[in-house]
């Protein structure tokens, strides 16, 4: 739910900044600014919590280095989406590791992984579902942000 907050908080922010600054409305760039900072904030859980995630796909060998590794992934989207030349390959790629994600929260959600062991402090089962169609409605966010509108505008 932290990720919602940050996105949602970071979209109002911009919005309002620019607004403000220049009384033009930008939904594609603050769409793109919460998504990079949602981004930058989901690496760090990663960063600091990488063996309570690293449960989630404990089946796979070098479980925590593909947490880590993801949390780069994250950090390297984040500075691609706030870049003009990149902002849509990074987007398009940003859906691609989304969908790539789906699985790993299918998986926990679906064998009840509790994600309170491992020195993580997790918010249990009904979040593990919930993270589903959030991963859906962060590929929309993306596609909508980053992809469709700057493909319009060329």
């Amino acid at each position: 739910m932290e990720t919602l907050i940050v996105l949602f908080g970071a979209f109002t922010a911009t919005l309002l900044i620019i607004w403000l600054t220049t009384k033009r409305l930008e939904l594609s760039f603050s769409g793109s600014v919460a998504m990079a900072l949602m981004l930058v904030f989901t690496a760090i859980g990663h960063f600091v919590f990488t063996k309570g995630m690293a449960m989630m796909i404990s089946f796979l060998p070098w479980a925590n280095a593909i947490v880590l590794a993801t949390g780069i992934i994250e950090l390297v989207a984040a500075i691609g989406l706030l870049l003009p030349s990149t902002k849509v390959l990074t987007g398009n790629l940003l859906i691609l590791f989304f969908i790539l994600l789906l699985p790993a929260n299918i998986y926990a959600a679906s064998k009840n992984i509790n994600l309170q062991t491992a020195d993580y402090t997790g918010k249990g089962l009904s979040y593990l579902w919930l993270r589903i169609p959030m991963q859906l409605f962060f590929i929309l966010w993306v596609y909508f942000s980053s992809i469709r509108n700057n493909q319009k505008s060329k």
